[in-house]
C-alpha cells in the first residue's frame, strides 16, 4: 500500500511540474508576442482599434486547458509591461486586472468548444470587444487620447460614444486576428507533434 501510495505522490507531482511547464510556456509565448506587437505596433495593438496579433496564440486553447491560465498570464505580464511603454501609469492596471480576465474568458470558451475550431475562435472575440472598450476609454483619457484613428473626430468624454466604438473597433480587430491568423494556425498546428505532445483532446481538422 505505501508503495502504491508513493508511486502515485510521483505520478501526481510528474503531472503537475508538467502542467506547471505548459502554463508557463505558453505565457512566456503570449507575453513574448505582445511585447513585440506594443513595441513595433504601438497604439495599434492597445489603442482604439486594436490588432494585437499575439492573440493568435489563443489557439492553443484548442490543444490543452493549460493555456487558459497561460494565457492570461501572459497577458498580465504583457499589460505590465506596457504600462512602462505606453505611459498610462496606474490607470494600466485596468488593462492588467481586465484585459487578462478577458484572456482568460475567451480562452476558456476556445477550450469548452474545441471540437468546433471556428466557433471556439469566437470566444476571445467576444470577450475582448465587450470587456476592454468598458475600460479602456478611462485609460485612453488619461494620457489625453481618443480620437477616431486616420480622422479627426474627437469623441473625449463621450463615454456612450466611446464604447459602441471600442465594441466595433476591437471587435473587428480580435476578429481579423483570430480569423486570418489563428484559424489557419490552429489547422497548422494540428497537423504537427503538438497535440500529442500536449496530451490534447483537440480540435478536428474542417
Amino acid at each position: 500500500m505505501g508503495q502504491h501510495n508513493a508511486a502515485a505522490n510521483i505520478t501526481a507531482h510528474h503531472v503537475d511540474a508538467r502542467r506547471t511547464a505548459r502554463i508557463g510556456a505558453v505565457a512566456a509565448i503570449y507575453a513574448a508576442l505582445t511585447l513585440c506587437a506594443l513595441l513595433f505596433l504601438g497604439s495599434l495593438a492597445w489603442g482604439p482599434v486594436q490588432f494585437r496579433v499575439s492573440e493568435a496564440a489563443c489557439v492553443l486553447a484548442l490543444f490543452t486547458a493549460d493555456a487558459v491560465p497561460g494565457l492570461a498570464l501572459g497577458c498580465a505580464i504583457a499589460n505590465l509591461a506596457n504600462i512602462a511603454l505606453s505611459g498610462t501609469g496606474m490607470l494600466g492596471m485596468l488593462d492588467v486586472v481586465f484585459g487578462s480576465l478577458a484572456t482568460a474568458l475567451g480562452a476558456w470558451f476556445t477550450w469548452r468548444n474545441r471540437r468546433r475550431p471556428a466557433l471556439a475562435l469566437m470566444g476571445p472575440v467576444l470577450a475582448n470587444a465587450l470587456i476592454v472598450p468598458l475600460y479602456l476609454p478611462l485609460m485612453l483619457q488619461g494620457i489625453g487620447f481618443y480620437t477616431i484613428p486616420f480622422t479627426s473626430i474627437a469623441i473625449d468624454g463621450a463615454y456612450p460614444a466611446m464604447y459602441v466604438f471600442g465594441l466595433i473597433a476591437t471587435g473587428v480587430g480580435e476578429a481579423v486576428v483570430m480569423y486570418v491568423l489563428g484559424l489557419p494556425l490552429a489547422r497548422a498546428l494540428s497537423k504537427t507533434s503538438l497535440p500529442r505532445q500536449l496530451g490534447s483532446d483537440g480540435p478536428t481538422q474542417g
